[in-house]
Parts: C-alpha cells; sequence; structure tokens
C-alpha cells in the first residue's frame, strides 16, 4: 500500500510540473483514484509547502492565499544542482552557505506563480545587503525557475555598462555555460538587447529553450525590447517570464522613461513575475500601493545577513534602537579614519566653475590611504589567502574630468614610492613601517582569526606589489576599466557613478571617499566597501570626513530599524498593502530623491509607544547651563505638585509621580535640543502632546525621573534632590567641530520601566511596553540623566574620548504609552535641510541618451 501511495505521489508530482496544485489533484481524480488516497496526497504536497513557507529565513510578508506550489529543488532539476556544483568548487561550506541560499532561493520561487497558470501579474521585492551576495540569490532564482518551466528570463541590470557585463558574464557562467542546449541568450558580454528576426524561433512551441536577455536600464533599450515583444505577442500567451530588477530603487521608481517602460514590457507578458532585489528598499516602500505601479504587493522578503559579510553596522557602529541596551551596540571597529574638511577643496573642485583646469593636491591623507593600500596588497600576497585582486577606490567626485586629473599625479606618487624602495629611502622605510604598526595595533589581527605580518616581510614583496600597481580611471567615458577576468589586478580605481553601484571591486581594501550626496539610498549604494573579506577581515581602512561617517552611522541605524520593522512586520502584516516601514529622518539626508517620495512626503509621525533620547549635544558652557536651568526649574516645581516622590536610599535615583502635563510642555520649550537631533523635535512632541491630551485624555499626568548612580559626583536638581552624575563618553571625532559631542546613547533598557511596580529587571522592550500598557495605559515617562562634563571612557571602549564639557550635561529621555484606541499624528516633511551641503547627486540624463 504503502509503495502504491509513493507511485501516485510521483505521478502527482509529475502532474505538477504541467498543473497548479489544484488542477492536479482535478487530474488524479479523473484517473479514478480513491477520494481517500487524493486527500492523502493533497496532505502530503501541503506539509511539503508548510516546510517552505516556515522556514526560519528568509522572513516574508505575504499577500495572503498564495498557491504554495514549489516545494523544492527535483532530481531532474538541471539548473539549480550546476550552481551547487560551482559553488562547492568555489569553497562555498554546504553548511550554513549553499544551504541558506538554497532556501532563500526557494522562498522566493515559492512565492511565484505556477508557470501553467493562464495569467498572471505578480509584484514582489527581495531585501538584502550591499555586496551581499544579490546576483548569487537571483541567480539562483533564475535556475529554479527554469527548472521548473518560466520560458524568458529578463535581468534588469542596472544603468552603467560595467555592471550589466558583469551580470551577463556572471548568468552565462553559471546557467547558460553548464547547460548550453537549454538556453539562448539575446544579449552578450558586449553588447546590450538589440531586435532578432523571426520572434517565432524564441517562443514558438517547438522551441523548449529558456530565453536569457539582460538589459541596462536605458530608455532606447528597453524601448526595443518593448517593442520587440510586442511584434512577438501571439507567441507571448504560453510564456512564463520572469523579470528580474536588479538594483530595484535605482532609475525603476518614479523615473519618467524607465518606469513606464518596465511597465510596458510587462503588459506585453501575459504571464509575468517582478521581482526587484535591492539593498537599499526605501524608494521601493515608497510607491503608491494603490496605483498601477511596481509596488511590491504580492510579497516582500527580506533576506538574512550571510555570515562572514561587513555592512555598515560593523564598520560605522550605530545608535540603539527603541530597547536595546547601549552597551551591547558596538561602536564598530576601528576601520574608519579622518579626513580633516580643509583636505576636501585639494581633491575636489568647490564649484562647477573649478572643474576646467582642477590639478588634484596629494594631501597627507590621501597619500597615507594609498601607502596604505601598498602595505595590505604586500600583506595579503604574503597571506596567499582569499581573493587573488587587490583594489583601492577613490571617489571624490561625479565629475570624469576631475578623476581623468588624478592619473597623472597618481602615477608620480606611485613611480617616486618605486624609486625610494629601491634605493631604501629610510624616510619612506621609517613612515610605512610606522603606518603598519600603528594600524595593525588599532584591529588586531587575532580578532578575526589571522596572523599580523611583520613589516620586516612586506619588504620584500612591496617593490613587485608598486611595479604591478596600475592607476585606473573608470567612468562612464573612459575606455581603461577594471577587469578581474585576465589574472590578479593591483588597481587604484578613480571613478564615480560607474563605481558606485551593484559592481563588485574584488579584493577592495582600501577606499578615499569624501563625495557627498542627499538622500539615503544613493550613500548606502556608495558604500563599496561592504561586503565579504575573506582572509583579510583585519586589514580593510576607510578615508572619509567625520560627517560622512556620522552620516553613515546614522544610516547603519536607519537599516537597523528598517530591517527590524520588516521582520515586525512580516508576522503582523496582513499583507503588503498594509506594510509600511519607518525611516527615521536627518537633518542633512533625504530618505530618497523627491521624486521617488511624492507619494510619502509627509511623515505623519506618531510619538505613541516609542522612546525619544538626546545623544548629540552642544559643549558649550552658555548652551548646556540653559538645559540645566530648565531641568532643575521642572524639579523644583514638581516637588511642590506631585502626589509622591520615591528616592532610593543610596540617592541614585528618584520617581516623581503624576506630574501635570502643562510642566513637561514648559520643559520642553526650555529645554534646548541639539539641531541635529531631528527626533527630538520639541514642537512636535510638544503637539503630539496637546493632541493626546484634547482628543483622547492621555499624557495629562506624566512621571518624572532622575536616574543617576551611587558613584558618581553629587548633581542637584533642587533642596533635598539630588543623584550621583553618570558618565557617557563622546564618539573620537577628530575632525569634529570643537562644540559638538556624541554619546550615542543615552537610556538603557531597564530606565523605561523606572516607573513600574513588581520585578521588572528581566523583561524585554515588548514586555516592559506591555507592562505600561497594563499598569500606566496613559502616563508618559520623562527621565532626566546627569551627565559628568568630563566622563573619561572605559578602557574597553576604544573608539571614545572624553566628553570634556565645559558644564555638566542635562540628558533626556521620553517613553510614550502605547494608544489604546487609535493615535493621534503629527505632520512633517520628510526633507532635509541641504542649504550648507554641496551634494553631486546621481546624474540620470543617461538613462535617456543613446545606448553606446
Amino acid at each position: 500500500m504503502i509503495d502504491e501511495f509513493d507511485g501516485m505521489y510521483e505521478t502527482f508530482k509529475a502532474l505538477l510540473e504541467s498543473f497548479p496544485p489544484a488542477e492536479a489533484v482535478k487530474r488524479l481524480e479523473q484517473l479514478g483514484i480513491s477520494a481517500t488516497i487524493v486527500e492523502q496526497i493533497r496532505e502530503r504536497h501541503e506539509q511539503q509547502t508548510i516546510r517552505i513557507r516556515e522556514l526560519e529565513e528568509p522572513h516574508a510578508v505575504i499577500m495572503g492565499n498564495r498557491d504554495t506550489w514549489y516545494t523544492g529543488p527535483q532530481p531532474k532539476d538541471r539548473c539549480w544542482p550546476a550552481i551547487e556544483n560551482l559553488l562547492r568548487k568555489d569553497g562555498w561550506s554546504e553548511e550554513p552557505a549553499i544551504r541558506s541560499l538554497d532556501d532563500s532561493s526557494t522562498r522566493v520561487i515559492s512565492l511565484l506563480n505556477h508557470p501553467k497558470e493562464k495569467a498572471f501579474a505578480t509584484r514582489g521585492l527581495v531585501v538584502g545587503y550591499v555586496q551581499s551576495g544579490k546576483t548569487t540569490n537571483f541567480t539562483s532564482v533564475v535556475a529554479k525557475a527554469a527548472d521548473r518551466g518560466y520560458k524568458l528570463f529578463i535581468i534588469l541590470a542596472g544603468v552603467h555598462n560595467g555592471l550589466r557585463r558583469q551580470t551577463q558574464a556572471r548568468l552565462a557562467q553559471q546557467l547558460v555555460e553548464q547547460n548550453p542546449s537549454m538556453w539562448s541568450q539575446l544579449t552578450g558580454l558586449d553588447k546590450d538587447f538589440t531586435p532578432r528576426e523571426n520572434p517565432a524561433s524564441y517562443f514558438g512551441r517547438s522551441n523548449r529553450t529558456r530565453v536569457l536577455c539582460v538589459v541596462k536600464k536605458n530608455a532606447t533599450v528597453l524601448r526595443k525590447l518593448a517593442t520587440w515583444l510586442e511584434e512577438a505577442s501571439e507567441y507571448l500567451e504560453d510564456c512564463p517570464a520572469l523579470i528580474i530588477d536588479d538594483e530595484a530603487d535605482q532609475a525603476t521608481v518614479a523615473t519618467k522613461s524607465i518606469n513606464p517602460l518596465i511597465l510596458q514590457i510587462m503588459s506585453h507578458l501575459p504571464k509575468s513575475a517582478y521581482v526587484g532585489y535591492t539593498a537599499s528598499p526605501f524608494a521601493n516602500l515608497l510607491i503608491d500601493p494603490s496605483a498601477e505601479d511596481l509596488y511590491p504587493k504580492d510579497f516582500v522578503v527580506n533576506l538574512p545577513k550571510p555570515v562572514g559579510h561587513f555592512g555598515t553596522e560593523v564598520l560605522f557602529g550605530r545608535y540603539a534602537l527603541d530597547g536595546e541596551d547601549p552597551e551591547q551596540v558596538d561602536d564598530g571597529y576601528d576601520m574608519i579614519r579622518s579626513v580633516p574638511e580643509g583636505d576636501v577643496p585639494a581633491v575636489r573642485p568647490e564649484t562647477k566653475a573649478d572643474v576646467e583646469g582642477f590639478e588634484p593636491i596629494i594631501t597627507d591623507t590621501l597619500r597615507q590611504a594609498v601607502e596604505y593600500f601598498w602595505l595590505v596588497t604586500a600583506a595579503r600576497r604574503i597571506r596567499g589567502t582569499g581573493n587573488q585582486h587587490n583594489t583601492m577606490l577613490i571617489h571624490t567626485s561625479v565629475n570624469t574630468a576631475v578623476h581623468n586629473s588624478f592619473k597623472r599625479p597618481m602615477e608620480h606618487l606611485r613611480d617616486r614610492a618605486a624609486h625610494a624602495l629601491t634605493v631604501a629611502d629610510p624616510v619612506l622605510l621609517a613612515r610605512l613601517r610606522d603606518l603598519w604598526e600603528t594600524e595593525t595595533a588599532c584591529v588586531p589581527a587575532g580578532d578575526f582569526g589571522e596572523t599580523k605580518v611583520p613589516f620586516e616581510q612586506l619588504l620584500s614583496e612591496l617593490p613587485g606589489v608598486l611595479d604591478s600597481c596600475r592607476i585606473i580611471m573608470d567612468n562612464s567615458s573612459s575606455e581603461d576599466r577594471l577587469d578581474y577576468e585576465n589574472g590578479p589586478v593591483v588597481a587604484i580605481a578613480v571613478g564615480g557613478n560607474t563605481l558606485s553601484r551593484g559592481l563588485t571591486l574584488e579584493g577592495l581594501s582600501v577606499s578615499y571617499f569624501v563625495r557627498a550626496v542627499s538622500a539615503y539610498d544613493t550613500l548606502l549604494q556608495m558604500g563599496r566597501w561592504f561586503g565579504f573579506r575573506n582572509g583579510y577581515a583585519d586589514l580593510p581602512r576607510i578615508w572619509m570626513t567625520d560627517e560622512l561617517a556620522e552620516w553613515f552611522r546614522h544610516l547603519a541605524t536607519v537599516e537597523a530599524e528598517m530591517r527590524r520593522d520588516i521582520d515586525i512586520y512580516m508576522t503582523e502584516a496582513e499583507n503588503p498593502l498594509t506594510f509600511a516601514v519607518r525611516l527615521r529622518t536627518h537633518p542633512a539626508l533625504r530618505v530618497t530623491a523627491a521624486a521617488k517620495m511624492r507619494n510619502a512626503i509627509t511623515a505623519a509621525s506618531s510619538y505613541g509607544g516609542k522612546r525619544v533620547q538626546t545623544h548629540y549635544f552642544h559643549t558649550n558652557a552658555d548652551w548646556l547651563r540653559q538645559n540645566i536651568r530648565a531641568a532643575r526649574e521642572l524639579v523644583t516645581t514638581a516637588t511642590t505638585s506631585v502626589v509622591k516622590v520615591e528616592g532610593r536610599p543610596d540617592g541614585s535615583r528618584y520617581v516623581f509621580r503624576d506630574v501635570p502635563y502643562d510642566l513637561v510642555i514648559d520643559f520642553l520649550a526650555a529645554y534646548n535640543f541639539h539641531e541635529k537631533s531631528q527626533e527630538n523635535d520639541a514642537d512636535l512632541i510638544i503637539d503630539y502632546i496637546r493632541k493626546r491630551v484634547s482628543t483622547a485624555g492621555s499624557l495629562t499626568r506624566w512621571n518624572l525621573a532622575i536616574i543617576g548612580t551611587p558613584q558618581g559626583e553629587e548633581f542637584i536638581f533642587a533642596p533635598g534632590i539630588s543623584v550621583g552624575r553618570i558618565s557617557r563618553a563622546r564618539l573620537e571625532l577628530p575632525n569634529a567641530a570643537p562644540d559638538f559631542a556624541d554619546i550615542k546613547t543615552l537610556m538603557s533598557r531597564p530606565d523605561a520601566a523606572v516607573d513600574l511596580t513588581g520585578e521588572t529587571g528581566k523583561l524585554t522592550e515588548k514586555g516592559i511596553m506591555d507592562e505600561r500598557r497594563r499598569q500606566l495605559p496613559d502616563t508618559g515617562l520623562l527621565v532626566l540623566y546627569p551627565i559628568d562634563r568630563l566622563s573619561e571612557p572605559s578602557p574597553s571602549k576604544k573608539l571614545r574620548a572624553p566628553l570634556n564639557a565645559e558644564e555638566h550635561v542635562i540628558g533626556v529621555g521620553l517613553v510614550f504609552p502605547e494608544p489604546r484606541h487609535g493615535d493621534s499624528t503629527v505632520e512633517k516633511y520628510i526633507s532635509a535641510d541641504l542649504s550648507g551641503v554641496r551634494l553631486e547627486d546621481e546624474d540620470y540624463s543617461i538613462l535617456d541618451g543613446e545606448d553606446l
């Protein structure tokens, strides 16, 4: 009986190749198989699909009741097994690397439509990390879809020839060359799409091959493709098509030419699935879900962070999210080197008028970065592990004339250093030795399982490194491009947009980056230094201004918060149409380009259930004294107007209960929030409190807490009310304004429970909010922290410096209750003050130009 059942189940699986599950079941019934056996077959299939749907990773939010027809690779598959074999040859481990890729690509395929459905138009989004293997993921998705009967594959590969060519090469190697009889290619390494004669030869019923087309997001190219598909329409009725949009946030959303052309291409494909891939989904999640557009209405998949991936947070650190213990949030590795603002005009023209005739000056920081790159290359040759290529990135401007101006001075620097090595110039050798010893002390090799290479060993390798080092101008107008296909490369690449998106810079170890851009997604994508650094994870360094480093730190926080929100919505959102992540704003950065935000221009902000805290401060006495006055006035007034004051015997904490809301508003109006603290907008917070008081009768009363430490020197708030000052060191920013301090995080998780009764010490963030909802459903919490003006960092915090403020600092935390019956909102534009920032945003004129 079991053998008979297994045989029938195999018959069912064979039917699934030609029919969706429901239709396959009907065919079984037509074959006269008993209802009991059919139900058992249905149950076994359902068990298979449950495993796919309930995978721990990746998380997904899905439009309800999508039919999970795909249950994983099958023995007769050809494309996916070929990719598995290639990855094993490349050194990928079975666990967790290949298993994770198999699971995540299976999850995406399971959300597509069965290729034999009569018609479908699916929209999905896959969110990954910059330089994290998204190409390998979507290649695996293409392979599995091809194994199951999808026919046409259109890959939209960025806006530049370099990325299109790199993507074409990867797909040809991993898909076409492994099974050449299965594939026809409409594009090649050196040519984008050009219309082919006789579409029937590709899409006619007699042709069983899969069709691959890798195109740029260029209006001329896409128009040709759309026209050709329209001419082939009679052959496309039964042609399941998968469109993969690599870098889906770039040029796809809200562009006048590219967006309509993608939709036009899809209109000629009755059976089509569009899946966007991006590491910066800000623009895609701001599309109007109700519009006939590319909003991911059917699914959003959040890929897990791969093991060993270097991301924003690893390099720059980030601020604590709500409920995180600040001591558990890392400051990042000591890999960022500061470029003084005064150096920037030496490597980038200050105005467009200065571009002509611009000659860069090799500043001390640029020379240091280049010399460190040579040392790293020598060390990597000695280690003999990992990627064979070595690349340095110099990115100062989008202008190609500026790139070209670097060639002569950079070659002169290299040649002069090469000569100095041959004569054993003691000045150069001493400088290189000092640089190597300093850098290897900042990031110990042992932290990454590596062994430090002694400087003496580097000396024998350095002449060969300089001899093989090329200075390459890689931009849209240069013929000399990075080419990793013909042996090991040692290159210093000077470039702009062609190097800033999608393209993998192999063996990238050093970056010199001073170009300012205005949007989160553009800035994040320019981080070519993100990715995998096998064999040299201790060696990468980035030279940039303190301002850019702060932007990336903010961006790491935005990214972490966004991904946490996505994971929350994976379990709580009904479907992608009710899915809306929070994107915290920044005073000098837009979330994405203005055109992409027209459906999300106003941020209807609510503080319900959130905590707000200060971490930026001025350090001058006048500014700080105003905050001390505001805090003392609040505490003094509170002592006379509250019913109950609770204090700890050690004098480290006070809680004032039932403080009238108008005292809190008066304090917020008097307190100086730093102008860079976008989330600490006093006017918005006051407006929100007033709305809650007037519309819901909530927030009329507050609890006021003062948190100090028994070990600290006394700080007096009011007669009889004093606590010991706490210590909060500042981040070490060598070129920051002398009047600026960033302490990163003020509150710890238990502080949000300071006014709760009962045992709260082990509560999670969710537990604290649940308990606040139960005990204090309408009461806000305001916490004051007296911070010692000196605040020396602990020895373990290598990237911290003493606070050294002119007066003691008053930190402020606010915890808002979660509303019980709807919330009030306060509107603010998601915008940025860009008046003081000289920006060079991406030039999209290339989208509409003639294809080259």
